[in-house]
């Protein structure tokens, strides 16, 4: 039996070990991908855990926050100075009344810094703008840790 011969009979062996190694090519460069960006989000996670402890709270579980924000910050990073998220911000730091009852308070400052954290590490462009609108809030210590 010629080469030749055994080549043009056996060709579906030929496609289906091109085929196979293209799959395995592309689900590595997948997985690889997906690695990266985890660890990435881990090494985020991390920075902030580790800040959490530097100011004094427990440490937040990082797989918590991995699955929270991301590599990106999340919904945290889109357009934190904005009017809307100004204002929900402003509503979180109330008496926790509903209704008419709800008061403004004097928020504590490291909680209220908590965001401005998780900005300076995912998403430090924003952090300006949010600052801004941060140094406009009466704040102090309210919080005892």
């Amino acid at each position: 039996m010629s080469p030749t011969r055994f080549a043009s009979e056996h060709k579906w062996i030929y496609i289906s070990a091109i085929v196979l190694l293209v799959a395995l090519a592309v689900i590595g460069v997948i997985n690889y991908t997906s690695v990266r960006k985890t660890n990435e989000a881990t090494d985020k996670a991390n920075q902030l855990a580790d800040a959490a402890v530097a100011a004094g709270y427990p440490r937040p579980d990082t797989d918590t926050i991995v699955r929270t924000l991301g590599t990106d910050g999340g919904s945290v990073c889109e357009d934190p100075g904005s009017a809307l998220k100004s204002a929900l911000w402003k509503i979180n730091v109330s008496n926790g009344a509903a209704f008419v009852g709800q008061r403004p308070v004097i928020g504590d400052t490291q909680a209220l810094r908590a965001e401005a954290k998780i900005l300076q590490i995912y998403c430090p462009d924003k952090l300006d703008d949010f600052q801004d609108r941060l140094d406009d809030l009466d704040t102090d210590d309210t919080v005892r840790r």
